[in-house]
């Protein structure tokens, strides 16, 4: 508002002047300028974000709805993949199974060939012996008399002549018998081949059917994806453009919206501007100066944060090898500690076998041992090394009849799993059947809710029908009504004719309603028997789950053998690198031994030599001893003769000692004595020195003998001798053992790998017996369901009826009228029009149904005066949705408005088309189910032209 206009509304004077608003004033009027300025953008703006959050809404609700459609569609697609490779590995090991079956019947039939041929040959070479016998005996009997007589003097040759013959008539009576029993074996494995072929042709033809079944249904479900990603694809496309137009709507908005906030502010911009250039220079430049400082600022930044981002990197990357190399360093330190423990426990060993070596030599060293006592010990340490490996021969033995008995076992195991395989594989083709005759009951039960759905639809009609009836009439209704009655009695007369031949296609399709009850009651039977054949099927899978845990126990055990085979194996291995460690060893100590027994021996040579110098130097000093002997026994008499001879010329006084004789005879007697006593140990010490010098000799020869046999066997051994034959002997045996032990672990990696595979289709299989239960789970609860509303539906037609004819009796009442009134005839030529529409429709889609009885119904239409009804233009549509196109069909026969209750009306209230329409009494002509004048008489009718209809779609299919 201008201030102009302002002054105008307040008659101011002109002649005064107008009061101007000081700088507080219009500092005021300003700020509530931009004040009312901020809130129109504002409220601009909550407006926009208003539109842009129902726009991003949904969008949001659009993009949801395409994400779980992607969703399902991706789980279609896993589920169709995972069912193509299952199917997919079923085919390829049923081709394998058949491959294998057929090359062993091939070997088989080359085997039985083979042996008939052999049987042939034998049967032919002993007919020729039969009759080289036969034409043998029959010799002349004159000559034969005449060689009997010559024989008669050699009975012994002729009873053994005779024993021959008898021995000769034996086997050609079991050779007869043989060829006899070989030719029935030969007839009996010639049926089982046959047989054989049989049940192999008769498997090949249910594989081609199940994967034509299975193409099928994997081209259906193609067709399926491909409708559902069309979809998809529209929704997607029409989500795009309800976007772009939301898009732009907003900014055609946000244009009109900004173009009028531009028209108000070019005003006061205009107004503004000049004052405001100058101040916003000044802050443009200071801006400009703060942008300038804010970019360096940024740049410098930018900078650091580039630098600290490398550095960052470096670091982790760092951190990652040395943590790289730490779990490095720490498994190398593991392993180093590893072999550390290992070569400490060697070490020890080595060093409690070198003690105990050392305490042995200590004690063959220290002890005096003769020759035969240290070869005895020597043989006691051969015999305990030849006991230990005796034992462990027998370990060993025992090992490989233990692993001969787990490769048995694995084998039955083996052929347990795939006899279980075939099994499971039955139960599928079985299964896959059940499924497909469960689908056929669920068509049959649509069917019938298409029927529900028709009656529901008609007794609809009729309560607004009757509805109809109750109101009042105009006389200008009540004249046309009447001239209608007219003309509708002259078509009554041409349409009786077309109502017998109705009547006769009625009980024709009151016929079909009861075949189609007998089919019904069939289904239920064959349901029941279907449910106790799955109950089987589960017991039957429970029991192979049984049966596979059990296998999978089974197997964990001989997991467990083989491991505590695989250990014990490793432990003998380390015993044998221990042995032959000590083996090493103790070559080792031989060669120091032999060393030091060389060494022993120039000992023994040298201290020998020195004995015989010794025993020399004894002898010599014997002779030496013998000569001072006598030379002092002469001395000895004579000194005994100079004795007595002094001690005669000085004797002694009285009173002193007298020494006699006997005094120096004992004395003399005594040295002799001593020098006899070191004479014999002398002696004695030569004799021991000559016994330890032959037994040193002995123990000479015997290792002298033992260094040529140690020496003789680092010579190359000849492939004649014993030693190498055994060792070749030794080798062909390792090889043998090392490739049996090669093909069982061969075939325990396959066994394994089939386990596997096995567990994973069991897993398969459960999971598909589980879809499969909750399948048939839900279409009982459906079929229950259907019962149930069925049950519904009849008494709300049974209750529709009596209302019906209740709604006539008080009609007739009201006009006074006994038979039927104008009315109830209108509504009985309507019914009966739309009736004969229905039926007329139905013949369509019959004819359109099966092309084949096009002929025969152009002849009966001919004969009975009647155009033939054309064939609908959109069945395809209508099988794909039969309760929509039907109710569709019948809506359209009547002519009825299609009021909004009525199209958005649930199923079970638009279902029925045909029931309870043709039952009002025309002038006597009436439906053949006729019962009272409001029941619905004629519902098997309609239920029967469905059912033909429903056996048609069912042919078609």
């Amino acid at each position: 508002m201008s201030v102009k206009s302002v002054i105008s509304e307040m008659e101011w004077d002109g002649g005064m002047k107008v009061p101007v608003a000081n700088q507080e004033n219009k500092m005021l009027e300003e700020e509530v300028q931009h004040k009312q300025q901020d809130v129109v953008r504002y409220q601009a703006e909550l407006s926009e974000h208003e539109d842009r959050v129902f726009a991003m809404s949904e969008h949001m609700k659009n993009v949801q709805q395409e994400l779980n459609q992607t969703q399902a569609l991706n789980r279609a697609r896993g589920r169709e993949l995972e069912t193509e490779k299952h199917m997919m590995l079923v085919a390829q090991r049923e081709c394998g199974r058949l491959k294998q079956e057929i090359q062993r019947l091939e070997n088989d039939l080359a085997d039985i060939k083979e042996r008939r041929n052999i049987h042939e040959n034998t049967i032919f070479k002993n007919t020729q012996k039969l009759e080289e016998l036969k034409s043998q005996l029959n010799w002349d009997q004159q000559a034969l008399e005449a060689w009997l007589e010559e024989s008669a003097r050699k009975d012994e040759d002729s009873m053994t002549l005779t024993k021959y013959t008898q021995m000769d008539d034996a086997k050609i009576k079991e050779l007869s018998l043989r060829m006899e029993r070989m030719t029935d074996e030969s007839h009996k494995k010639r049926k089982q081949l046959d047989h054989e072929m049989t049940e192999t042709l008769t498997a090949q033809l249910e594989l081609d059917k199940t994967a034509e079944e299975f193409r099928k249904a994997h081209n259906d479900r193609q067709e399926l994806i491909r409708q559902w990603e069309a979809t998809i694809e529209q929704m997607q496309r029409r989500d795009k453009e309800m976007d772009m137009l939301a898009d732009n709507l907003t900014q055609v908005k946000a244009e009109v919206f900004e173009h009028e906030n531009n028209v108000k502010e070019k005003q006061q911009f205009l107004e503004n501007e000049i004052e405001n250039n100058q101040e916003q220079q000044k802050k443009l430049q200071g801006t400009d100066r703060a942008a300038a400082k804010l970019r360096l600022d940024y740049r410098d930044a930018e900078t650091q944060r580039i630098q600290f981002q490398d550095e960052l990197e470096t670091l982790k990357f760092t951190v990652a090898r040395t943590a790289t190399d730490l779990e490095g360093m720490r498994r190398q330190v593991n392993d180093l500690k590893k072999d550390v423990d290992d070569k400490k426990n060697r070490v020890e060993d080595a060093k409690d076998h070198r003690q105990e070596l050392s305490a042995k030599l200590k004690a063959i060293t220290d002890a005096s041992l003769s020759a035969e006592e240290r070869a005895a010990m020597m043989d006691s340490i051969l015999k305990d090394e030849e006991t230990s490996l005796h034992l462990l021969d027998q370990e060993l033995k025992r090992l490989r009849d233990l692993q001969y008995k787990k490769a048995q076992e694995l084998f039955e195991a083996k052929t347990t799993e795939k006899n279980t395989l075939a099994e499971i594989q039955g139960s599928r083709a079985a299964s896959r059947n059940l499924s497909s005759r469960i689908n056929k009951l669920d068509h049959d039960s649509l069917k019938q809710q298409e029927i529900i759905y028709n009656q529901d639809f008609t007794v609809q009609q009729l309560e607004r029908r009757i509805a109809r009836i109750q109101g009042e009439r105009s006389t200008e209704e009540m004249d046309q009504l009447n001239a209608r009655i007219k003309e509708l009695t002259a078509v009554l007369e041409e349409r009786t004719n077309t109502y017998q031949l109705v009547n006769t296609q009625l009980k024709r399709l009151q016929d079909d309603i009861r075949r189609v009850k007998r089919d019904l009651d069939k289904s239920g039977t064959e349901k029941a028997d279907l449910t106790s054949k799955i109950e089987e099927l589960n017991l039957h899978n429970d029991s192979s789950q049984r049966e596979l845990r059990r296998i999978k126990l089974k197997k964990q055990d001989q997991m467990v053998e083989e491991n505590i085979l695989k250990l014990e194996i490793k432990r003998l291995r380390d015993q044998l690198n221990s042995r032959a460690d000590d083996v090493f060893s103790l070559e080792n100590r031989r060669l120091q031994l032999e060393t030091a027994m060389k060494e022993r021996h120039n000992e023994i040579g040298i201290h020998k030599e020195m004995l015989q110098a010794q025993l020399k130097g004894a002898e010599e000093e014997r002779g030496t001893v013998s000569a001072e002997l006598h030379e002092r026994i002469t001395k000895i008499d004579k000194l005994r003769k100079r004795y007595e001879i002094l001690m005669v010329s000085m004797a002694p006084p009285e009173g002193e000692e007298d020494r006699s004789q006997a005094y120096y005879v004992i004395r003399a007697a005594q040295e002799k004595e001593e020098l006899q006593r070191k004479g014999d140990e002398l002696d004695a010490k030569i004799r021991k020195a000559e016994k330890e010098i032959k037994a040193l000799e002995n123990t000479l020869r015997l290792m002298n003998g033992r260094n040529e046999t140690y020496r003789k066997s680092f010579n190359r051994v000849t492939e004649s001798s014993e030693e190498f034959e055994e060792k070749q002997r030794l080798d062909e045996q390792l090889r043998a053992a090392m490739d049996k032990y090669k093909y069982k672990r061969r075939q325990i990696r396959e066994l394994q790998d089939d386990l596997q595979t096995m567990s994973n289709t069991m897993e398969n299989l459960l999971r598909d017996q589980k879809a499969y239960e909750e399948m048939v789970e839900e279409k009982e609860n459906k079929q229950h369901q259907m019962i149930r509303e069925h049950e519904e539906q009849k008494a709300k037609i049974e209750r529709v009826s009596k209302q019906m004819a209740r709604y006539a009796r008080e009609v007739r009442t009201a006009k006074k009228v006994k038979g039927e009134s104008h009315e109830e005839k209108d509504f009985g030529l309507r019914e009966l029009r739309d009736f004969n529409k229905n039926i007329s429709k139905q013949i369509g889609d019959v004819i359109h149904s099966h092309p084949d009885v096009i002929p025969t119904t152009h002849m009966l239409f001919s004969q009975a005066g009647l155009q033939v009804p054309p064939t609908p233009t959109g069945s395809a549509r209508g099988y794909s949705r039969p309760g929509s196109a039907y109710s569709a069909r019948s809506s359209a026969s009547l002519g009825s408005p299609k009021t909004p209750s009525s199209v958005r009306s649930s199923p079970s209230s638009r279902a029925s088309s045909n029931g309870a329409i043709h039952t009002v009494d025309l002038g006597g002509l009436q439906s053949p189910q006729q019962g009272s004048p409001g029941r619905s008489g004629s519902r098997p009718a309609t239920g029967g032209s469905q059912g033909s209809v429903r056996s048609g779609r069912s042919s078609r299919r």
